[in-house]
């Protein structure tokens, strides 16, 4: 993804959404610092929106329910027995297995913050078994 579409991915996802489920904000926003997430659009989207962003160690995935989430929609689309020629052709299946997953997973993945973050902190940094 470049980071033309990253933006507009947050303009027409991320936004919406977080006003739906949080009203207009003020926001803080946790990322890996990934190149995607801190192009220089990215950062003016942020700045002009006023999403602050929380100071986090780059490429700490252990730590973000996004992945674990993206791990499962993975494991669902990979199941399908068609695969997709195309981005268009890939849209439908993202979207209806986004949908099937149910709100526990997504709950599970957040609350389960707590002992990720314990687990980093006693391996100093390192991987952990999540």
């Amino acid at each position: 993804m470049n980071s033309k579409m990253y933006a507009d991915t947050l303009d027409n996802a991320a936004l919406p959404t977080l006003w739906q489920y949080f009203g207009e904000g003020p926001f803080l926003f946790q990322q890996d610092n990934s190149s995607i997430h801190t192009s220089r659009l990215a950062q003016t989207w942020f700045d002009e929106m006023g999403v602050r962003k929380l100071d986090w160690p780059s490429k700490s995935h252990d730590l973000n329910p996004i992945e674990h989430i993206s791990d499962e929609l993975e494991r669902r689309l990979c199941s399908e027995p068609n695969r997709p020629s195309s981005l268009q052709a890939l849209t439908s299946p993202v979207m209806d297995a986004w949908n099937a997953v149910p709100m526990v997973t997504y709950e599970k993945f957040v609350e389960s913050l707590p002992k990720r973050v314990q687990a980093a902190i006693n391996a100093k940094g390192g991987p952990t078994s999540y």
